[in-house]
């Protein structure tokens, strides 16, 4: 079964995810903040890392930068609903960082299960 993480600030969206990705046949781990998300990911193999971009104290451009200097290979999906911009700059950013695909909040349960799928599948 390939394991999701998923980093998130917002709890209530972490649980929406969890559920989402359980129901879907994920194991579906979740961190609150981007340096617990960093040490589980270091500490566990991981298929996927679904990563907020807005977050106090480590961001989801940081946790990118991280994750592929230590994991060039894992696959990254960072989301965003915001910022002090246009969430379009943060998810291009990222993409330019190295996460392989983007989505900007809110997005439908099948556009998110589309996209795990398709970057779960990549070899």
């Amino acid at each position: 079964m390939p394991c999701v993480l998923v980093i998130d600030d917002d709890e209530q969206f972490l649980n929406v995810m969890k559920a989402m990705l359980s129901r879907s046949r994920f194991e579906v781990i979740a961190a609150p903040d981007g340096r617990q998300g960093i040490k589980m990911c270091g500490d566990a193999p991981v298929d996927l890392v679904i990563t907020d971009l807005i977050m106090p104290e480590v961001e989801g451009l940081e946790v990118i930068m991280e994750l592929k200097q230590r994991f060039p290979d894992l696959k990254i999906l960072a989301v965003s609903g915001g910022g002090r911009n246009d969430p379009s700059s943060y998810l291009s950013l990222a993409r330019a960082l190295g996460a392989n695909c983007a989505l900007a909040k809110p997005f439908t349960m099948e556009m998110l299960l589309k996209t795990v799928n398709e970057l779960i599948s990549r070899d």
